[in-house]
């Protein structure tokens, strides 16, 4: 099967760390990397946001990387792309109408993505399949006047997810949001995301640790939602263990960055600056090295579409602490694979780490629970033959008449 992957901002190729880059950048790739082990034809669109691009890249994985020109050639926040979507989507339409290669279906990722991919399938009767990977209403909910989307992000989201052929949603919910948006459960299909089982697993190197101190290890980027100010806030109730914090910018960055010096800051104040370690960005092939090194993860963001740092750590064999949000409330099982704490609640989270951390036995079940669960459901093999059923199911039903033009 062709498959058009379309993700407008976050490119398989990016650097992660790097601003708008994350966790739908790694989706993209280990996702377009799984289908083609599946034996499909994989092309992702992506806009260029530099003039020494190549209009096309090959991957190792076997997957294309199509630039697509539109809008300026520089790198802009996600956030002020909404105007060049009408022209993403046309080149798309172009391509796939009057070139040598016309997708089965389409994919696109993010709710731009998808403004842009349902003009095209629009005009060349290419179905659409839609993963948001973050609502506008969860966004606005939680950062109120904060939110920088662009007005009308929610309006955009609820007619997108009625008018494509198929909704990706990642978590239950995710689910319960669209219902209450006004997207037909009819039309979503519940697909997780994955953890690549090569990288992440309990066997390998592990970063040095001092001698005498359980670790906790946090990663993510430094956004204030990630709730790492919440994790310095629970260190004084855990005493003789140290956090490390991976994410944010490069290794040698974190001193000039503002808000890792509001979290030095911080743990100054609450009186464990001695115990809170910023590392830094890390290559994605070393973090089963920070991961295999923990006794165990926090992950305690204020929201989280999904998050993929839990599965990443269960894979390693590493227990988690966790806040029910999100993806999180799906993949880690309370009282099986991890502890559930409320968000933004630093006394609980405390509490949590301590516990676990002087249980020594629950740490073990957690640990095999969680590897199992992450093998059994979280593969990115997994993943890509859920995708392959609900694209064939999607073509099946025959293409649209493309509208004239």
């Amino acid at each position: 099967m062709r498959i058009a992957m379309i993700s407008e901002h976050a490119s398989p190729l990016a650097v992660l760390g790097e601003e708008d880059a994350g966790g739908q950048n790694t989706h993209v790739a280990e996702l377009a990397a799984a289908l083609v082990g599946e034996g499909h034809d994989v092309r992702v669109y992506t806009r260029r946001d530099s003039a020494a691009l190549a209009d096309t890249v090959s991957t190792p994985d076997g997957y294309q990387v199509r630039h697509v020109p539109a809008g300026p050639t520089r790198r802009v926040p996600k956030d002020e792309l909404l105007p060049f979507m009408g022209e993403f989507g046309r080149w798309l339409a172009e391509q796939w109408r009057d070139g040598d290669w016309t997708p089965d279906v389409a994919h696109a990722h993010f709710w731009m993505s998808g403004l842009a991919t349902l003009h095209a399938g629009r005009r060349t009767g290419v179905p659409v399949v839609l993963t948001y990977h973050a609502l506008g209403t969860v966004k606005r909910r939680h950062q109120g006047a904060r939110d920088t989307s662009p007005p009308g992000r929610i309006g955009y989201e609820r007619t997108l997810g009625r008018a494509a052929d198929r909704v990706i949603v990642q978590c239950q919910d995710e689910v319960g949001e669209l219902v209450r948006l006004g997207v037909p459960r009819s039309r979503m299909a519940l697909v997780p995301s994955g953890v690549n089982l090569e990288m992440f697993r309990p066997d390998g190197p592990a970063e040095p640790r001092f001698a005498g101190r359980s670790r906790i290890l946090t990663v993510g980027r430094m956004v204030e939602r990630k709730g790492f100010p919440d994790v310095i806030r629970a260190l004084p109730a855990v005493p003789d263990a140290e956090c490390v914090v991976v994410g944010g910018p490069s290794a040698d960055l974190p001193p000039a960055d503002a808000f890792a010096r509001r979290l030095r800051t911080l743990a100054e104040s609450c009186g464990v600056a001695d115990r809170v370690r910023l590392v830094g960005a890390v290559p994605r092939e070393e973090m089963g090295r920070w991961y295999r090194s923990a006794d165990l993860l926090v992950a305690a963001p204020w929201y989280e579409p999904f998050g993929l740092t839990p599965l990443e750590a269960m894979a390693c064999g590493v227990p988690v602490v966790g806040t029910a949000v999100g993806g999180i409330a799906d993949t880690v099982v309370n009282g099986l694979t991890g502890d559930l704490v409320p968000p933004r609640d630093p006394r609980a989270l405390g509490l949590a780490i301590r516990r676990l951390l002087a249980d020594k036995v629950r740490r073990f079940a957690y640990a095999t629970a969680g590897l199992d669960r992450i093998r059994s459901s979280y593969s990115w093999k997994r993943a890509a033959e859920q995708l392959s059923a609900v694209y064939a199911a999607v073509t099946a039903v025959g293409r649209p008449t493309p509208a004239v033009v």
